[in-house]
């Protein structure tokens, strides 16, 4: 090859590197709405991307306490989160402690955003909720399998900009390997989706419905 072919060659071979560079830190505004764009089309084709969703993150889970841990340091969506300040009452049954009401239900509406109490058929309370926005929440029925006043919950994608560390999570019943109705105390979205695939909720909220279900409680969500 001839030393001009060459130095052509080098010139467009550092011409496509600047240019991806470029590109990738011109992408970096928007890497969230990438993980969330890959996380929904994998959905769609029956795969689920969420670590919440494995055997491990549920072995995790069960080997927390559910005391209060003594950190102020939250992250959500790779950024602090506002300080926490409520404090889940010690005064209530806990992991599989209450025997359950099968008159007593939970009811998540994904499309209104809400949650319902539910005795039977009758309505004993609502509230709005945020569901899965950068992980899609499933549809389906299960049952509460365990409460925990306060959990650690971590997942996303640090790369992306998804990250999410957050300590002293309140009032959290897991459902669905994972997945939980829990308080959230870093975010006042609710009525919008906004989590990682839980159902949040004001805290004071959470504590709520904390104490009036119990494990074995069925939880039915749907669109």
């Amino acid at each position: 090859m001839s030393p001009v072919l060459k130095k052509g060659s080098a010139n467009l071979t550092l011409t496509f590197v600047v240019f991806i560079v470029i590109l990738l830190v011109a992408l970096v505004p928007f890497r969230t709405y990438l993980d969330l764009a890959l996380n929904h089309t994998a959905w769609r084709f029956g795969i689920n991307l969420n670590n919440i969703a494995t055997n491990s993150y549920v072995n995790w889970i069960n080997s927390q306490s559910d005391e209060f841990i003594s950190t102020r340091d939250a992250l959500f969506l790779n950024k602090k989160a506002p300080p926490f300040d409520v404090i889940a009452s010690s005064n209530i049954n806990i992991l599989g402690q209450q025997s359950p009401d099968d008159k007593k239900w939970i009811e998540v509406d994904l499309s209104d955003q809400k949650l319902y109490m539910k005795e039977s058929d009758t309505i004993v309370g609502n509230f709005l909720v945020s569901t899965g926005k950068w992980y899609p929440t499933p549809t389906g029925e299960w049952r509460i399998w365990t409460k925990l006043r306060y959990t650690r919950m971590k997942g996303g994608s640090k790369a992306l900009g998804t990250f999410y560390d957050l300590p002293n999570v309140p009032y959290t019943m897991y459902y669905y390997k994972g997945y939980g109705i829990h308080g959230a105390y870093w975010h006042n979205d609710f009525g919008t989706p906004r989590s990682h695939g839980c159902v949040n909720m004001k805290p004071d909220e959470a504590g709520i419905v904390f104490n009036w279900a119990a494990v074995g409680t069925r939880v039915v969500v749907h669109q």
